[in-house]
């Protein structure tokens, strides 16, 4: 069953909350943010210190997106991916990337059985609803590919047949900004299918201090635990919170300005390369997942602008000049958010 085919009459686990109102899908919508924000709380009880990179992760998830997370070693990351599969009731892989991992290690391959003179397809960790890709960029860019068609077709073709993988399916990866050596660029195919690119950074000194207290209480040396997490949603729950974030109300403004954005990168001064279109469509998509994780009724500007330097600070590239000069890309493109006009609504 494809997210398209997700059945309407699915429903959310019914809230706490004392008194709903009598539209049906506003009561929805309500129970839906409910979820949505008990989901967060539930992560930060395990995750010290990235309140908006868990936000962001969150907002993929409801957006049916993959997300890469960009940081030093130690930060989280990989903890991160192991407390949203502890709440998430559904399959979880992980894949370790290394430079001989061979894309059949992940896609899977065809074993022939000695007993039925037959092959059989047995399949990869590819075929799951969380895949944890640790590292990413240390396996080359054959190994890579095999990534590709699974994470925009949500389907992996093996023995010339094509195998819809569970859904929801959603791809999480990691690397190293610091560490070049030993690791391969992604591919700009490949980085154009992620829907964010989170940059993990140190936390603040109160954070830091409570993760350490937290982390030396625990008897598993510098592990932070996840058992205690309870566990929140099936995969059924993921998907009913990916058609009623779909289902939010976009005035036109609101798409024009998703769209103004996108199209702003490719005539920016100081970019090189500008956006495609698939950022106009991944910044509505995260625009109406962060609404219904702040329990709004409908998409706001500040929707858009919240998630827009998650969405294109991969898809841009900076010119050779302001390289040299030392800006980045993210200042770069902050000032294109000041100076492109959002809509009043």
């Amino acid at each position: 069953m494809t997210s398209e085919q997700t059945p309407e009459t699915e429903t959310l686990p019914a809230s706490d909350a004392a008194s709903t109102p009598a539209n049906p899908q506003l009561q929805q919508r309500q129970r839906a943010s409910t979820l949505a924000q008990a989901l967060r709380n539930e992560l930060r009880k395990a995750v010290i210190g990235q309140s908006a990179v868990i936000d962001d992760v969150l907002t993929a998830l409801i957006a049916g997106g993959h997300v890469l997370v960009e940081g030093v070693p130690g930060l989280g990351k990989t903890l991160l991916v192991r407390a949203l599969a502890r709440c998430f009731g559904g399959e979880f892989a992980r894949i370790q990337f290394t430079p001989d991992l061979m894309p059949s290690d992940i896609t899977g391959h065809a074993v022939y059985d000695l007993q039925s003179e037959q092959f059989k397809l047995r399949k990869g960790p590819i075929f799951t609803n969380l895949l944890l890709a640790d590292e990413i960029n240390r396996a080359p860019a054959k190994t890579q590919a095999a990534l590709l068609e699974v994470m925009q077709e949500r389907q992996v073709t093996l023995e010339g047949r094509a195998l819809p993988v569970p859904l929801p399916f959603m791809v999480l990866a990691t690397q190293n900004p610091i560490e070049q050596e030993g690791t391969y660029p992604l591919p700009e195919a490949e980085l154009d299918r992620f829907m964010l690119k989170l940059r993990m950074d140190y936390p603040e000194q109160d954070e830091e201090l409570s993760m350490v207290r937290q982390v030396t209480r625990s008897a598993k040396a510098d592990m932070l635990e996840v058992s205690p997490l309870r566990t929140l949603l099936q995969a059924k729950d993921v998907l009913a919170l990916q058609k009623i974030a779909s289902d939010l109300p976009l005035d036109d403004q609101v798409l024009d300005y998703a769209v103004r954005l996108a199209r702003a990168t490719r005539t920016w001064p100081g970019l090189a390369m500008g956006a495609g279109p698939r950022a106009s469509i991944a910044l509505v998509r995260g625009a109406r997942a962060r609404a219904l994780l702040r329990g709004g009724d409908f998409v706001l500007p500040d929707d858009i602008k919240g998630c827009a330097l998650a969405v294109l600070r991969h898809r841009v590239r900076l010119a050779p000049e302001l390289d040299i000069e030392g800006l980045s890309v993210d200042q770069v493109l902050q000032q294109l958010l000041d100076q492109v006009p959002a809509p009043r609504l």
